[in-house]
């Protein structure tokens, strides 16, 4: 990661489309250096690239000289396909069509970045695929039984049986998307805990959580670093599920972490060239 300050202007951010392994169009901003390093940064559930903590770290990494792309999954944003509940497997293969791209170009990509839904799809990615060194899970949700009451109402299970689907709605009545009982169980049985003791011991692994966070319970953190081998935790105390007021905090810790990892000497790692930041991150609070 270079060590000087990239001045940033609109041509550096240039619009990528990358074809997923469907034929599906995935656009993406591509926050350009010049660098050899790409980090990749992936937004959450019903989100997209333009979502303030997506733009704000790819920024983050833009300023201190590295590339970062920032993308939307299908269904969200300008990205074709259809809106799916649940998701979470066929996204991290999404994922695998982004690096396998920016890796037919000669890039490395050093870091994978997920935000709420976003850190369980790059959770998975290094569960199956173990070759990035580097990934940050941000407001992961570790129980994913969890919160779908919040969404789909009391007694959801039998009620898609009974109807075969539900359509959610927002406060004004409006319909936002249906849930199929063969979507719901995809969520259902994706096995967080397996995916993350599969994660290989020299994938180095930030967690980040906000301690207000009303979406995802902070205590999930805590889960996440039970079955993670190597993994750190970093709670952000007052931040929210979108670290709405703590978006420096946010971009600091994860430049960091991600900057240490020049300093290792595992062989599987891909090292950052000329980082100047040396994170030095332990389970803590902020």
């Amino acid at each position: 990661m270079s060590s000087r300050s990239h001045q940033i202007s609109e041509i550096d951010r240039k619009r990528v489309v990358i074809d997923n392994y469907n034929g599906e169009k995935l656009v993406g901003i591509l926050h350009e250096t010049g660098s050899k390093d790409v980090v990749i940064v992936c937004h959450g559930f019903q989100s997209w690239k333009e979502r303030i903590p997506m733009i704000n770290l790819a920024a983050a990494f833009q300023r201190q000289g590295t590339s970062a792309y920032r993308f939307d999954f299908p269904g969200n944003g300008e990205s074709q396909g259809s809106f799916q509940y649940g998701n979470y497997r066929r996204e991290a293969e999404d994922l695998r069509a982004v690096v396998q791209y920016f890796r037919a170009k000669e890039r490395l990509i050093t870091a994978i970045i997920g935000h709420s839904k976003g850190g369980n799809v790059v959770l998975l990615y290094a569960s199956k695929y173990k070759d990035i060194p580097v990934v940050v899970n941000i407001s992961g949700r570790f129980d994913l039984e969890r919160g779908i009451e919040g969404r789909l109402g009391q007694n959801y299970l039998q009620r898609i049986r009974q109807n075969g689907f539900i359509d959610v709605r927002n406060k004004k009545g409006k319909f936002e998307y249906r849930v199929t009982e063969e979507s719901l169980m995809d969520r259902l049985t994706t096995d967080t805990r397996a995916a993350c003791l599969m994660i290989h011991q020299d994938c180095r692994v930030l967690t980040v959580h906000g301690s207000m966070d009303k979406i995802v319970p902070a205590e999930d953190a805590m889960e996440f670093d039970k079955f993670i081998p190597n993994n750190k935790v970093l709670i952000i105390e007052g931040a929210d599920h979108e670290y709405t007021s703590h978006q420096d905090e946010l971009a600091s810790a994860v430049l960091d972490f991600v900057c240490s990892n020049c300093q290792s000497d595992g062989n599987t790692h891909i090292e950052l060239p000329s980082c100047t930041r040396a994170g030095n991150l332990i389970n803590s609070r902020i």
